[in-house]
């Protein structure tokens, strides 16, 4: 946020002081002439004032407060930390002549982003093994144990280590035989990995709507969506709600389709107890920084198929054949995880449990503050017996004429807290256009309606509490300020 956000001449109308604490987000303006502080005037301030007959054409100077907080610009750090508290949580920064040069904000000192990686276990001792054994390439028992990590938990019967998840998915795509002229059929709420995968493979994606309660694949639009090219159903668990697989997988047994699973965000994330991913034939995750666990960047895949685990590990390794090094009897790709990667995933692997009671914990926080308070939010129904990865707290704005998601989203920006939309619509992406689409507006509302919080896993219940208070401070302020606007036109 610049200075000029935050300063307003002492002849301007309390109308553009409203709009311009609006804008800023942070409650308060600085009433200034050319620059030298006269006082501040807050939201408050202006409350007081129409409440007691002034009109909103009135100049700031009629109404500023003369007795306000500020600071020489050059006093020492501390005393600026010292300063800032919940009653100043900005203050002006003065020259020798009282010029407003700077200030000083306590969201500075407080920035949230939306997602970081807790790398506070083992990884740096496992990391350092790697590099005192001379093992950092894609060979390595940490490649193996990662390996077996992931077989473990998912409780599936393969498992592939990968440098990343969007090769996951691609591999899948190919070691499934799934190619030129064939049609895969996708959600129009996702990551363009999904899509990217499939015309990588030389198939034709196919975008159909999602739930409006999930923002899952609809399951009516995959139905209707089935022709003779269609080779694949690609659901995906966005931000870790689990799609509905057994009517998926009804609907593949009864079309004989194949099913890949993207689980990218659906690391813990269940059914019944049955791990997503293996529903499918083939399930892909990826662990990248902001994912429920990471390697930095890495990917796996989990198979049921004995044959098709093996075409995949082959793809995996340029397409040399086992045994024959050097020797290549199918085209491949160097998609290999590294032991370094592998190493910083078998640390976090140790730690999963942990992070999943604490995610839980972020969620149900969320939901106190924030959801079961207020009228403003509405978040992802998880049908009974699921489970989810609890990744990344996303909820939908009910309100868009006050304050849009954008608008939300650049206001927590001002205020130190990291916040993103929710994917786009792969329908209306430059890069898909001219696939075949099946839509009906669902995709258009969320995608235009939701905003993703702060999850990462240290963040405390304190934290939480006050990402929210600041969430519905803005909302509410936003509201009162336009309410004020329109009965004063």
């Amino acid at each position: 946020m610049k200075l000029e956000d935050l300063c307003i001449n002492y002849n301007k109308s309390i109308r553009d002081a409203l709009i311009m604490i609006d804008n800023n987000a942070h409650g308060i303006v600085f009433v200034v002439d050319g620059y030298k502080l006269l006082g501040v005037v807050s939201d408050g301030d202006i409350r007081r004032a129409i409440i007691s007959g002034k009109s909103i054409s009135s100049e700031v100077a009629d109404i500023y407060n003369k007795q306000c907080k500020f600071l020489n610009h050059n006093v020492p750090i501390e005393v600026i930390q010292a300063t800032l508290s919940k009653r100043y949580k900005i203050i002006p920064l003065v020259d020798d002549n009282k010029k407003v040069v700077d200030f000083a904000s306590i969201h500075r000192l407080h920035q949230t982003p939306v997602l970081e990686p807790l790398l506070g276990g083992n990884e740096l001792e496992y990391v350092t093994d790697c590099v005192k054994t001379n093992w950092i390439s894609s060979q390595g028992k940490y490649v193996i144990q990662f390996e077996e990590e992931v077989k473990k938990y998912t409780n599936s019967s393969y498992a592939l280590a990968v440098s990343n998840g969007t090769v996951a998915l691609h591999l899948a795509l190919v070691s499934l035989g799934i190619g030129e002229g064939d049609e895969v059929i996708v959600p129009d709420i996702t990551f363009g990995a999904t899509l990217n995968a499939v015309i990588l493979a030389g198939a034709q994606p196919v975008i159909v709507d999602v739930e409006r309660k999930t923002w899952n694949i609809s399951i009516d639009l995959i139905n209707k969506n089935i022709t003779p090219n269609t080779k694949a159903i690609m659901p995906v668990h966005i931000y870790g709600i689990p799609c509905n697989m057994p009517e998926i997988m009804n609907i593949a047994k009864k079309h004989d389709l194949y099913v890949i699973e993207d689980c990218a965000e659906a690391l813990g994330s269940s059914i019944k107890g049955k791990h997503v991913g293996t529903f499918g034939d083939v399930g892909t995750f990826s662990f990248f920084g902001n994912k429920v666990i990471t390697c930095g960047e890495g990917g796996a895949l989990i198979f049921r198929d004995e044959d098709i685990y093996n075409r995949a590990k082959v793809m995996r390794d340029h397409g040399m054949t086992p045994g024959k090094r050097y020797w290549h009897d199918v085209v491949g790709f160097n998609y290999r995880l590294t032991n370094l990667q592998a190493a910083i995933g078998c640390a976090q692997f140790e730690q999963l449990d942990k992070f999943r009671t604490k995610r839980k914990q972020i969620f149900s926080w969320y939901d106190k503050y924030l959801l079961d308070t207020t009228s403003f939010f509405d978040s992802q129904v998880l049908d009974a017996n699921y489970e989810s990865s609890y990744w990344l707290y996303t909820v939908t704005m009910k309100d868009k004429k006050t304050i849009d998601r954008d608008g939300l989203i650049n206001r927590l920006s001002k205020l130190g807290i990291d916040s993103r939309p929710i994917f786009y619509p792969m329908s209306k992406m430059p890069a898909f256009r001219g696939y075949r689409t099946d839509l009906n507006g669902e995709s258009e509302l969320i995608s235009t309606t939701g905003i993703s919080l702060p999850t990462s896993v240290y963040l405390t219940e304190s934290d939480i509490n006050r990402i929210s208070n600041e969430i519905i401070d803005a909302l509410k302020s936003s509201k009162e300020i336009h309410r004020v606007i329109n009965e004063n036109m």
